[in-house]
């Protein structure tokens, strides 16, 4: 597993966030489970264009699953903050089991 010295990704709560256009993975991929954001709206507050809807889904990376299994769980919330929040919640649980 990666360590916070050996990875250049932004970092939230000790897990690396990777971007691809409007999808942000969250979590490292050789772990059980990894979260996805994707960023459904967006709106512009001064200037800046902030991500509006967001859903977050909690994904098991066990490459034998087909894809509607591996979806654990999905929710939409307002916000990257949020989004983030809950995804770090589900990523701990989850990681315990």
């Amino acid at each position: 597993m990666a360590t916070k010295k050996d990875t250049k990704f932004l970092m939230y709560k000790g897990r690396p966030l990777v971007r691809n256009g409007n999808t942000i993975y969250y979590g490292f991929m050789d772990q059980s489970h990894v979260a996805m954001l994707t960023v459904l709206s967006t709106k512009t507050v001064n200037d800046t264009e902030i991500a509006d809807k967001v859903r977050i889904q909690l994904i098991a990376t066990d490459i034998t699953l087909n894809p509607l299994e591996a979806m654990v769980k999905t929710s939409e919330k307002n916000g990257l903050f949020e989004a983030l929040d809950l995804a770090s919640v589900w990523l701990e649980r989850a990681l315990k089991k």
